[in-house]
Protein backbone atom coordinates (compact mmCIF):
# COMPACT_ATOMS: atom_id res chain seq x y z
CA UNK A 1 0.00 0.00 0.00
CA UNK A 2 1.44 3.19 -0.81
CA UNK A 3 1.32 6.74 0.90
CA UNK A 4 -1.47 8.85 0.49
CA UNK A 5 -0.97 13.04 0.26
CA UNK A 6 -3.55 15.29 -0.47
CA UNK A 7 -2.08 18.26 -2.52
CA UNK A 8 -4.47 21.09 -2.31
CA UNK A 9 -6.97 21.92 0.20
CA UNK A 10 -10.64 21.73 -0.83
CA UNK A 11 -12.87 24.55 0.08
CA UNK A 12 -16.28 25.47 -1.38
CA UNK A 13 -17.05 22.38 -3.08
CA UNK A 14 -13.46 22.78 -4.83
CA UNK A 15 -11.52 19.19 -6.17
CA UNK A 16 -8.87 18.03 -4.12
CA UNK A 17 -5.79 16.66 -6.05
CA UNK A 18 -3.83 13.77 -4.22
CA UNK A 19 -0.90 11.74 -4.97
CA UNK A 20 0.10 7.94 -3.75
CA UNK A 21 3.34 7.50 -3.72
CA UNK A 22 4.24 3.64 -3.91
CA UNK A 23 8.36 3.38 -3.92
CA UNK A 24 9.31 2.72 -7.19
CA UNK A 25 6.28 1.88 -9.24
CA UNK A 26 4.61 5.28 -10.50
CA UNK A 27 2.54 7.21 -8.46
CA UNK A 28 -1.26 7.46 -8.70
CA UNK A 29 -2.58 10.23 -8.80
CA UNK A 30 -6.01 12.02 -9.61
CA UNK A 31 -8.77 14.32 -8.00
CA UNK A 32 -11.70 14.08 -5.66
CA UNK A 33 -14.89 15.94 -5.32
CA UNK A 34 -17.05 15.67 -1.92
CA UNK A 35 -20.46 17.14 -0.99
CA UNK A 36 -20.79 19.05 2.33
CA UNK A 37 -21.15 16.25 4.28
CA UNK A 38 -19.62 12.71 2.99
CA UNK A 39 -20.05 9.20 4.96
CA UNK A 40 -19.20 5.68 4.63
CA UNK A 41 -22.53 5.27 2.85
CA UNK A 42 -22.01 8.20 0.44
CA UNK A 43 -22.68 7.54 -3.39
CA UNK A 44 -19.29 7.74 -5.33
CA UNK A 45 -18.97 7.96 -9.53
CA UNK A 46 -15.31 6.84 -10.67
CA UNK A 47 -14.69 9.15 -13.60
CA UNK A 48 -12.30 7.88 -16.58
CA UNK A 49 -10.99 10.42 -19.18
CA UNK A 50 -10.25 9.95 -22.62
CA UNK A 51 -6.50 9.69 -24.09
CA UNK A 52 -5.96 13.64 -25.08
CA UNK A 53 -7.02 14.51 -21.23
CA UNK A 54 -6.24 14.41 -17.92
CA UNK A 55 -8.68 13.45 -14.39
CA UNK A 56 -9.87 17.38 -15.00
CA UNK A 57 -11.01 16.80 -18.92
CA UNK A 58 -14.81 17.49 -19.65
CA UNK A 59 -16.58 16.33 -18.84
CA UNK A 60 -15.41 15.20 -15.94
CA UNK A 61 -15.33 18.10 -13.60
CA UNK A 62 -19.07 19.29 -14.75
CA UNK A 63 -20.01 16.03 -13.33
CA UNK A 64 -18.25 16.42 -10.28
CA UNK A 65 -19.68 19.72 -10.24
CA UNK A 66 -23.53 18.08 -10.28
CA UNK A 67 -22.96 14.46 -8.77
CA UNK A 68 -21.68 16.44 -4.88
CA UNK A 69 -24.46 19.98 -5.64
CA UNK A 70 -27.46 17.66 -6.51
CA UNK A 71 -27.08 14.43 -5.55
CA UNK A 72 -25.08 14.24 -2.46
CA UNK A 73 -22.32 12.01 -4.21
CA UNK A 74 -18.43 12.27 -4.26
CA UNK A 75 -16.67 11.77 -7.41
CA UNK A 76 -13.15 10.59 -7.83
CA UNK A 77 -11.34 10.95 -11.31
CA UNK A 78 -7.51 9.15 -11.31
CA UNK A 79 -4.73 9.94 -14.13
CA UNK A 80 -4.42 7.88 -16.70
CA UNK A 81 -0.98 5.98 -17.30
CA UNK A 82 1.26 8.44 -18.84
CA UNK A 83 -1.16 11.74 -18.43
CA UNK A 84 -1.78 14.82 -16.12
CA UNK A 85 1.11 15.00 -13.16
CA UNK A 86 2.07 11.63 -14.15
CA UNK A 87 2.42 12.70 -17.56
CA UNK A 88 5.05 10.89 -20.45
CA UNK A 89 6.42 12.86 -23.24
CA UNK A 90 5.39 13.18 -25.70
CA UNK A 91 1.83 12.49 -24.02
CA UNK A 92 -1.69 12.14 -25.19
CA UNK A 93 -2.98 9.57 -27.86
CA UNK A 94 0.73 8.92 -28.75
CA UNK A 95 2.00 8.36 -25.20
CA UNK A 96 -0.45 5.75 -24.60
CA UNK A 97 0.20 4.10 -28.04
CA UNK A 98 3.52 3.64 -26.79
CA UNK A 99 2.25 2.29 -23.08
CA UNK A 100 -0.62 0.23 -24.24
CA UNK A 101 2.77 -2.26 -26.14
CA UNK A 102 3.98 -2.83 -22.27
CA UNK A 103 2.89 -6.37 -21.36
CA UNK A 104 0.52 -5.80 -17.99
CA UNK A 105 -0.37 -2.14 -19.09
CA UNK A 106 -3.97 -2.36 -18.61
CA UNK A 107 -3.97 -5.07 -15.18
CA UNK A 108 -1.49 -2.00 -14.14
CA UNK A 109 -4.24 0.52 -14.42
CA UNK A 110 -6.50 -1.88 -12.67
CA UNK A 111 -4.54 -2.12 -9.68
CA UNK A 112 -3.97 1.93 -9.94
CA UNK A 113 -7.43 2.31 -9.63
CA UNK A 114 -8.00 0.25 -7.04
CA UNK A 115 -5.63 0.96 -4.75
CA UNK A 116 -6.88 4.96 -5.14
CA UNK A 117 -10.32 3.05 -3.71
CA UNK A 118 -8.66 2.04 -1.06
CA UNK A 119 -6.52 4.55 0.05
CA UNK A 120 -8.75 8.02 -0.94
CA UNK A 121 -11.64 5.95 0.15
CA UNK A 122 -10.46 4.87 3.72
CA UNK A 123 -8.92 8.51 4.03
CA UNK A 124 -12.07 10.70 3.16
CA UNK A 125 -14.55 8.14 4.93
CA UNK A 126 -16.26 7.15 1.77
CA UNK A 127 -16.25 4.10 0.06
CA UNK A 128 -18.89 2.14 1.03
CA UNK A 129 -22.28 2.76 -0.95
CA UNK A 130 -23.44 2.53 -4.16
CA UNK A 131 -20.66 3.28 -7.04
CA UNK A 132 -20.36 3.76 -10.58
CA UNK A 133 -18.46 4.47 -13.57
CA UNK A 134 -18.32 6.83 -16.45
CA UNK A 135 -15.56 6.57 -18.70
CA UNK A 136 -15.62 7.15 -22.89
CA UNK A 137 -12.74 5.94 -25.29
CA UNK A 138 -9.73 5.30 -22.90
CA UNK A 139 -11.95 5.69 -20.34
CA UNK A 140 -13.75 2.58 -21.32
CA UNK A 141 -10.32 1.17 -22.56
CA UNK A 142 -9.53 0.82 -19.10
CA UNK A 143 -12.78 1.31 -17.36
CA UNK A 144 -14.33 -2.16 -19.09
CA UNK A 145 -11.32 -4.57 -17.61
CA UNK A 146 -12.13 -2.39 -14.32
CA UNK A 147 -15.67 -3.20 -14.28
CA UNK A 148 -14.90 -6.95 -14.95
CA UNK A 149 -12.30 -6.92 -11.91
CA UNK A 150 -15.07 -6.64 -10.16
CA UNK A 151 -15.52 -3.54 -8.07
CA UNK A 152 -18.93 -3.63 -7.42
CA UNK A 153 -20.33 -0.91 -9.00
CA UNK A 154 -23.92 -0.70 -9.76
CA UNK A 155 -23.90 1.30 -12.98
CA UNK A 156 -22.14 2.59 -16.11
CA UNK A 157 -21.54 4.87 -18.62
CA UNK A 158 -19.17 3.77 -21.76
CA UNK A 159 -18.60 4.25 -25.06
CA UNK A 160 -16.88 5.85 -27.93
CA UNK A 161 -14.60 2.26 -28.29
CA UNK A 162 -15.01 -0.90 -30.28
CA UNK A 163 -13.21 -4.19 -30.88
CA UNK A 164 -11.85 -2.21 -34.19
CA UNK A 165 -8.77 0.29 -34.17
CA UNK A 166 -6.76 -0.51 -31.37
CA UNK A 167 -5.35 -4.11 -32.12
CA UNK A 168 -8.09 -6.88 -32.38
CA UNK A 169 -6.14 -9.19 -30.01
CA UNK A 170 -6.77 -6.01 -27.74
CA UNK A 171 -10.21 -5.82 -28.83
CA UNK A 172 -11.38 -9.54 -28.41
CA UNK A 173 -9.97 -9.46 -24.78
CA UNK A 174 -12.49 -5.97 -24.00
CA UNK A 175 -15.09 -7.99 -25.57
CA UNK A 176 -14.46 -10.89 -23.17
CA UNK A 177 -14.39 -8.24 -20.38
CA UNK A 178 -17.61 -7.07 -21.44
CA UNK A 179 -19.42 -10.14 -21.31
CA UNK A 180 -18.72 -10.22 -18.13
CA UNK A 181 -20.68 -6.99 -16.94
CA UNK A 182 -24.22 -7.62 -15.95
CA UNK A 183 -25.21 -4.20 -14.56
CA UNK A 184 -27.10 -1.21 -15.99
CA UNK A 185 -24.94 0.33 -18.68
CA UNK A 186 -25.41 3.53 -21.21
CA UNK A 187 -23.47 3.19 -24.25
CA UNK A 188 -22.16 6.25 -26.25
CA UNK A 189 -21.20 6.29 -30.16
CA UNK A 190 -20.39 8.62 -32.64
CA UNK A 191 -21.68 7.47 -36.29
CA UNK A 192 -18.52 9.16 -37.99
CA UNK A 193 -16.44 8.30 -35.71
CA UNK A 194 -12.80 8.48 -37.33
CA UNK A 195 -10.83 6.15 -34.50
CA UNK A 196 -13.35 3.34 -33.75
CA UNK A 197 -16.00 2.25 -37.07
CA UNK A 198 -19.67 1.04 -36.46
CA UNK A 199 -18.69 -2.19 -36.15
CA UNK A 200 -16.46 -2.50 -34.21
CA UNK A 201 -18.89 -0.21 -32.19
CA UNK A 202 -21.76 -1.99 -32.36
CA UNK A 203 -19.33 -5.28 -31.40
CA UNK A 204 -18.24 -3.82 -28.30
CA UNK A 205 -21.55 -3.19 -27.41
CA UNK A 206 -23.73 -6.46 -28.28
CA UNK A 207 -20.72 -8.08 -26.09
CA UNK A 208 -21.91 -6.39 -22.89
CA UNK A 209 -23.51 -9.12 -20.75
CA UNK A 210 -26.03 -6.67 -19.05
CA UNK A 211 -30.10 -7.51 -20.18
CA UNK A 212 -30.43 -3.52 -19.14
CA UNK A 213 -28.12 -1.80 -21.63
CA UNK A 214 -28.97 1.28 -24.00
CA UNK A 215 -27.05 2.64 -27.18
CA UNK A 216 -27.15 6.08 -28.02
CA UNK A 217 -25.78 7.00 -31.36
CA UNK A 218 -24.96 10.56 -32.87
CA UNK A 219 -23.68 12.09 -35.87
CA UNK A 220 -20.37 13.63 -35.94
CA UNK A 221 -16.73 12.85 -35.63
CA UNK A 222 -15.21 10.77 -32.11
CA UNK A 223 -14.48 13.95 -30.05
CA UNK A 224 -18.37 15.48 -31.11
CA UNK A 225 -20.65 14.09 -28.52
CA UNK A 226 -23.82 16.23 -27.88
CA UNK A 227 -24.31 18.62 -25.30
CA UNK A 228 -27.38 16.65 -23.81
CA UNK A 229 -25.69 12.72 -23.78
CA UNK A 230 -23.69 14.26 -20.96
CA UNK A 231 -26.57 14.90 -19.47
CA UNK A 232 -28.24 11.81 -20.34
CA UNK A 233 -25.77 10.00 -18.57
CA UNK A 234 -25.59 12.40 -15.73
CA UNK A 235 -29.39 11.30 -15.01
CA UNK A 236 -28.81 7.90 -15.63
CA UNK A 237 -25.97 7.66 -13.47
CA UNK A 238 -27.42 9.75 -10.67
CA UNK A 239 -30.83 7.81 -10.20
CA UNK A 240 -29.82 4.52 -10.73
CA UNK A 241 -26.62 5.28 -7.57
CA UNK A 242 -29.82 6.80 -5.87
CA UNK A 243 -31.98 3.33 -6.54
CA UNK A 244 -34.41 4.93 -7.95
CA UNK A 245 -34.62 3.44 -11.38
CA UNK A 246 -36.20 -0.29 -11.72
CA UNK A 247 -36.41 -1.32 -15.68
CA UNK A 248 -39.32 -2.39 -17.08
CA UNK A 249 -41.77 -2.46 -19.94
CA UNK A 250 -45.14 -1.14 -19.18
CA UNK A 251 -48.04 -0.44 -21.30
CA UNK A 252 -46.44 -1.46 -24.53
CA UNK A 253 -47.09 0.55 -27.68
CA UNK A 254 -47.25 -1.91 -29.92
CA UNK A 255 -47.57 -5.93 -29.97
Amino acid sequence: MGTLQWLATASGGAPRDFRIDRGRARPVTGALWLPPDPDADTPLLLCGHGASGDRYQAPIPYLGKRMTRERGAAVLAIDGPVHGLRHVPPGGREALAIEMQREGAVEDMVRDWREALEAVGRDAGIGTGRMAYFGLSMGSIFGIPLLASGIGAHTATLGLLGTWGIGRTFGERLARDAATIDIPVLFLMQLEDEIFNRKGCLELFDAIGSADKRLHANPGLHPEIPAEEIDFAFEFLARRLAGEVRRGIVNPLAE
